[in-house]
């Protein structure tokens, strides 16, 4: 049984408003119908490095979630905080099964390597200005999408793991679909398009605002 009801719910979300790791943690908690409030630091000033923040993750980085003084950070962990903590089944997103819970966490592991290596990295450069290692991106992005998408079409349902939406499809959406904001183009992609779509089809689903689409790099 979960720990909290999500009418007690009492989240602060500190996140940035075009970061897909802070996109994840908010669209899991729009499915989860809890109620928060969201709070941008000024990150060109530097609040996201002061003491006061620090205190809340020692990287400097969001999403931070406070929920009840209980301080959260890193998108994944969020995920797994708020589906023990509010979801009416935990299993249904984390997993009913080893095998189950096994895959999520790969996937979660995706999220924080191939996914940041790829999509999200080549859209930091051109959502906000960074300087990278643009072929580093490009190939890890392509060899990310040509996996999920051999994944996916040899699954007997729409999503990652199982017949159901888990925080495994929560954790990849928000960079995969948005990769064409770093040029990388989802044409060549049909089953992952599928798969977005049927994300975006979801009750409670929110969408990532949207930034500019560059010249297409691959």
């Amino acid at each position: 049984m979960p720990q909290q009801t999500q009418t007690e719910a009492n989240i602060t979300l500190y996140h940035h408003p075009k970061s897909g790791h802070c996109h994840k943690v908010a669209l899991f908690m729009h499915l989860l119908d809890i109620p928060f409030e969201a709070v941008i630091p000024d990150m060109a000033a530097g609040e996201h490095k002061d003491d006061a923040f620090l205190a809340l993750n020692p990287f400097g980085q969001v999403p931070v979630i406070i929920d009840n003084n209980t301080a959260v950070s890193d998108s994944n962990a969020i995920l797994i905080y708020l589906a023990t903590s509010y979801a009416s089944d935990p299993n249904q997103w984390l997993g009913s099964t080893p095998t189950e819970r096994a895959n999520i966490q790969r996937w979660f592991s995706v999220a924080a390597g191939e996914l940041a290596r790829g999509p999200a990295l080549a859209r930091l450069e051109s959502v906000f200005g960074a300087t990278i290692d643009a072929t580093s991106a490009l190939a890890a992005s392509t060899a990310l999408l040509s996996t999920m998408e051999s994944h996916l079409a040899k699954q007997q349902s729409p999503f990652l793991v199982s017949n159901r939406l888990t925080a495994a499809d929560v954790a990849m959406y928000s960079y995969v679909a948005h990769a064409p904001e770093g040029g990388i183009s989802l044409d060549k992609y049909p089953t992952l398009n599928k798969w977005i779509a049927t994300i975006e089809s979801t009750p409670g689903f929110v969408p990532m605002p949207s930034s500019d689409i560059p010249e297409v790099r691959a």
